[in-house]
């Protein structure tokens, strides 16, 4: 079994090097939601579907919602591009034989000036664009080995007065394929409705026949924009932990990755422990893609446990080839028992 789901993963990873598919960049809605907010597997190149360690990991693999052995907390606040905000905040908690999971994540461009062509130099007035995902999810172990789980997502996009909403599945399992640590995942995200932009700011006043004079040259109207998929990622991959020493272990992982809307990609990352206490982290991501703009990740974290409470705090820095680097931290709390939540590997 083993063998045969690494052969698996490989043709996979070769297919994404090989591939020659059409890229749809600029065809879906919600970008927001490829935005990945654990800054522990954005570290590793975000290389997350079969990490496996906690409410982190739930983002890359659904699945991993049925391994959390206790409550968890997670929030991340992330520096992105010309000083947009990202924030993600989840929490899990048991629920019979498995897990419930909610989670938010927000993305807000602040304030920014209203310019017209008449007006280059503001207008005076102000606008913001906002997005918001919020979601539900349940998981449970089916085996000894095997965990699956799917979330639900409601999404809001807004472009001052106008919006967009829609709503999509997630669905992925892991499995552990030996006592070591090693394991597969597979996640099928953002699987759901179009979404499509209505709101007062699509109205206009139309002439319909400006060559014609006397006629009413100011008839109400509204612009109607079409309806676009959002952004369905199929991931697979492998993590492999590899014991150095008494106290430090190193974990490789890989994710092979099937976007709608680009190229096929592959992530590959590295973190080393030690004592559990301390990580590095260093990661490629986008290996492969047409035209990819991100590469190398970098990353740090501690992990340890206060007033019996488990926690990590952990960084991430990945680059970009025309825009700023962005910057990830994250703050996991366990609850329960020490190292609730799954917050060790």
């Amino acid at each position: 079994m083993t063998r045969r789901i690494l052969t698996i993963l490989t043709t996979a990873t070769l297919f994404c090097g090989t591939a020659f598919a059409q890229s749809n960049v600029g065809t879906s809605l919600a970008q927001f939601l490829k935005i990945e907010p654990s800054a522990r597997s954005a570290g590793t190149g975000n290389a997350g579907a079969a990490s496996g360690v906690g409410i982190e990991a739930v983002y890359y693999n659904t699945g991993v919602l049925g391994l959390l052995d206790g409550p968890a907390v997670m929030i991340t606040h992330g520096f992105w591009f010309e000083d947009i905000a990202f924030d993600y905040a989840a929490a899990s908690l048991p629920v019979g034989d498995g897990n419930m999971m909610f989670s938010v994540t927000a993305l807000n461009s602040g304030d920014i000036d209203v310019r017209t062509v008449s007006q280059p130099l503001g207008t005076g007035e102000r606008y913001t664009v906002g997005d918001v995902a919020v979601g539900v999810g349940y998981g449970r172990r089916l085996s000894d080995r095997f965990a699956a789980g799917f979330r639900a997502n409601y999404i809001n996009e807004r472009i001052w007065h106008t919006t967009a909403t829609m709503l999509t599945f997630d669905t992925g399992g892991i499995y552990r394929l030996n006592d070591g640590g090693a394991a597969f995942g597979f996640c099928l995200s953002n699987i759901g409705t179009r979404g499509q932009f209505t709101g007062r700011d699509l109205a206009i006043q139309y002439d319909e026949d400006p060559d014609v004079h006397g006629d009413n040259s100011s008839l109400p109207a509204y612009h109607q924009t079409d309806m676009y998929p959002v952004p369905i990622l199929f991931r697979i991959g492998m993590s492999y932990p590899v014991v150095l020493g008494e106290w430090s272990r190193m974990t490789f992982l890989a994710d092979a990755l099937h976007p709608n809307d680009n190229s096929e990609s592959v992530n590959l990352g590295a973190e080393c422990s030690y004592r559990d206490v301390l990580f590095l982290r260093a990661g490629y991501q986008t290996l492969f893609r047409t035209d990819s703009y991100q590469d190398l990740t970098f990353g740090f974290g501690v992990a340890g446990e206060a007033s019996g409470r488990s926690y990590r705090l952990d960084y991430a820095w990945s680059s970009h080839d025309y825009l700023q680097a962005t910057h990830r931290i994250s703050l996991v709390l366990g609850f329960g028992h020490a190292n609730s939540g799954g917050i060790t590997p």
